[in-house]
């Protein structure tokens, strides 16, 4: 089996090892509403990018909320010197993620925008996201992300769509 092929075959699994369920059935949830941080951890350990490449963390979700931090490192830096704004927006999706993916079988995102209000002073960024409205097919969240100086470095707006909604 090539690489490309062990990728393929990886992503096309669910964490457990087994293949998606095809056709218009209905998924069941993969995490229950208020799941424990062991049981997000090893739903979101397949995230790489975020958890083993950027360094991201959960701290605590339930349906529409999520709370992620990263320690700021060298390799967040850009050119001069602060975080850099992919960065600042992966801890942000992740936290997004966290809360989207709580109680539903499944989630994407349909739009973000974010807008970068200051650069951070301190050591971690924190990610807090919200629902701010649901919906049956649709879901509308606010990310906030704090510096653990308390400063707001970052707001996060993002629409998401549930495909299959149960």
């Amino acid at each position: 089996m090539t690489e490309a092929d062990e990728r393929a075959a990886m992503i096309a699994t669910t964490p457990e090892g087994a293949r998606p369920a095809a056709g218009g059935t209905q998924q069941q949830p993969k995490l229950p509403d208020y799941p424990t941080l062991e049981q997000m951890e090893a739903f979101f350990r397949r995230d790489t990018f975020a958890y083993e490449r950027a360094g991201c963390r959960i701290v605590e979700g339930w349906v529409g909320h999520g709370v992620c931090e990263m320690d700021i490192t060298p390799g967040h830096l850009n050119a001069e010197g602060h975080v850099m704004g992919g960065a600042i927006f992966t801890l942000a999706d992740y936290a997004f993620a966290v809360a989207t993916m709580c109680g539903a079988a499944a989630s994407v995102s349909l739009s973000s925008t974010i807008e970068f209000m200051t650069s951070s002073r301190g050591t971690k960024l924190i990610a807090t996201a919200n629902l701010d409205k649901p919906g049956r097919k649709v879901g509308f969240y606010t990310i906030d992300v704090t510096d653990d100086l308390g400063e707001s470095i970052a707001k996060v707006v993002t629409t998401c769509y549930h495909p299959r909604s149960v």
